[in-house]
């Protein structure tokens, strides 16, 4: 798709592809427009700084192909309704079966905590579901999806304890141990360490080391072999976790992540339901 101001812009001239370009700019403007709930072409030009002619000629391919509508009485750009079923086909390939949302559910309910389930996806660590409610909240970026910070996680540190040390020296150069607080472990080496206390006792904890004031736990969850296939976690604030909330907490951890085993072990179909 040609485009002058594309083909001007300085990532251009210093020799990446202009087509490249073109669609970073257009994911950026869809980007702009979920987070803003809708945005005008000169909203969209200012926050991203593209002319305003650019802005206008990828809006247009984007309502064209059903990714935005244009609502013109209010000269505005929503979301398209082709984004529906994207996300609908996404939440089919990472599938999570009926049997383990009632258990993450019943998790929420045990412990009234936010509870989650994690998966692997590829070389990822991300969370497959999520169950909430207004008393008890999820942490705000752990949605579903969210595949960063393992080693600032509670689900992310039981499922990096899983793995081959050398398969963990491997997602670490990957995934950088960028510092979140300043509870957040970022020595490669300390980490390690700890990773062995989480696979001896079987359960891992964070508090305070990916948002400040609160603290997460998560037990493993295992296939046929006992390899960590996904985890199971809660999250509280730190003011309320102590010694016997801890207990607790780990117990129906423990409870919900056996009967997510079982469900995993005996090949439930995937759902598609988010």
């Amino acid at each position: 798709m040609p485009d002058d101001d594309v083909d001007q812009a300085p990532e251009a001239r210093a020799g990446r592809e202009p087509g490249v370009q073109t669609v970073e700019k257009t994911l950026a403007i869809l980007e702009i427009v979920a987070e803003r709930g809708g945005a005008t072409a000169k909203d969209v030009s200012a926050a991203l700084g593209f002319p305003l002619p650019t802005t206008y000629r990828l809006l247009q391919v984007l309502v064209q192909r059903d990714y935005l509508v244009h609502l013109r009485d209010e000269h505005r750009f929503e979301l398209g309704y082709r984004l529906d079923r994207l996300s609908a086909s996404l939440h089919r390939q990472v599938g999570v079966p009926h049997p383990v949302r009632s258990e993450v559910a019943r998790l929420h309910d045990l412990t009234g905590a936010a509870a989650y389930f994690a998966v692997y996806r590829g070389a990822d660590v991300i969370v497959a579901h999520v169950v909430d409610c207004p008393d008890h909240p999820r942490i705000t970026p752990l949605r579903f999806g969210f595949h960063e910070a393992a080693h600032a996680t509670a689900f992310g540190k039981i499922m990096l304890a899983g793995m081959a040390p050398e398969a963990v020296e491997q997602y670490i150069d990957v995934h950088p141990m960028t510092p979140l607080t300043s509870a957040t472990m970022t020595r490669r080496d300390a980490l390690v360490e700890h990773l062995d206390t989480v696979a001896t006792r079987g359960v891992a904890w964070e508090q305070d080391e990916f948002v400040p004031g609160m603290t997460c736990a998560a037990v493993g969850v295992r296939d046929r072999s006992g390899a960590i296939v996904g985890a199971v976690a809660v999250s509280a604030p730190s003011r309320t976790v102590d010694a016997r909330r801890q207990r607790d907490l780990e117990r129906h951890l423990r409870d919900v992540a056996n009967q997510v085993s079982r469900c995993c072990r005996s090949g439930q179909p995937r759902d598609a339901a988010a």
